[in-house]
């Protein structure tokens, strides 16, 4: 584990060095040396928790240079269009805290795809794929929730981080009868104001709760959860069927 972290380090810098760029007066990522016109794929930092350069990244994916009517643009001002960057930028511009834009689009596409002309499934590509479908491929469209706004992530065989994001206008969010990690579990988030939240974990028939600023540390909980979350953004829970209300680092 130390060695993949340590790997991971070492290629987000290489990242940075090699494919960070200003492209079309847009901070944001270039897509081979030499390119100057921006493509879908610079979401992929931000679905990698990758954030340096978020800001122009979102800015340049909701433009109106990569934004059309049916989602991302492969390429700015070409009409081909990819549902699957389309569905890893509305990840990527949650798990960044870009909930606001995020949220407006995602309300957009699922109103176009699944709701509209052409459904149940996500677009393979067109003009060139003719809208064929991608059964399995609109499981991006579930990751949008369980990574982006929940920001589920797994960090061993029973341990995950969470740093829920959840748009302003919802006050609740639940999902249940997770399987995942070892365990079958709910996951309830409550909103008490602005940006506090109250988040529910239920595992085994017992239910813990956790009070959270929501994308900063824990406002309450044990001294444990406490110490170690200073030095995060997220918080992590070792599951051991909740007997302990454990951290694990």
């Amino acid at each position: 584990m130390k060695d993949y972290t340590q790997r991971a380090a070492e290629m987000k810098v290489n990242i940075e060095k090699y494919f960070g760029a200003k492209v079309e007066g847009f901070d944001t990522y270039r897509y081979y040396k030499g390119n100057d016109t921006l493509r879908a794929w610079i979401a992929t930092p931000l679905v990698m928790d990758i954030f340096d350069r978020k800001k122009g990244t979102i800015e340049a994916l909701f433009s109106d240079r990569l934004w059309t009517e049916d989602g991302l643009a492969t390429l700015a001002g070409n009409s081909t269009f990819w549902d699957r960057s389309t569905l890893y930028g509305l990840r990527g511009a949650f798990a960044a805290g870009e909930k606001g834009k995020a949220y407006n689009f995602l309300k957009y596409y699922s109103q176009r795809r699944l709701l509209g002309e052409h459904v149940p499934y996500a677009v393979e590509a067109y003009p060139e794929g003719n809208q064929r479908h991608l059964s399995a491929e609109s499981g991006l469209y579930c990751r949008i929730f369980t990574e982006g706004i929940l920001g589920i992530r797994p960090v061993g065989f029973s341990a995950f981080t969470i740093t829920p994001q959840l748009p302003a206008t919802w006050n609740f969010m639940r999902l249940k009868n997770i399987h995942a990690f070892g365990k079958i579990f709910d996951i309830e988030i409550l909103r008490k104001n602005t940006d506090r939240l109250t988040m529910y974990i239920t595992a085994n028939g017992k239910k813990r709760g956790y009070e959270l600023t929501e994308g900063k540390k824990p406002l309450s909980g044990s001294k444990q959860l406490q110490a170690r979350a200073k030095c995060r953004n997220c918080y992590r829970y070792l599951y051991c069927g909740l007997k302990k209300n454990q951290y694990n680092r």
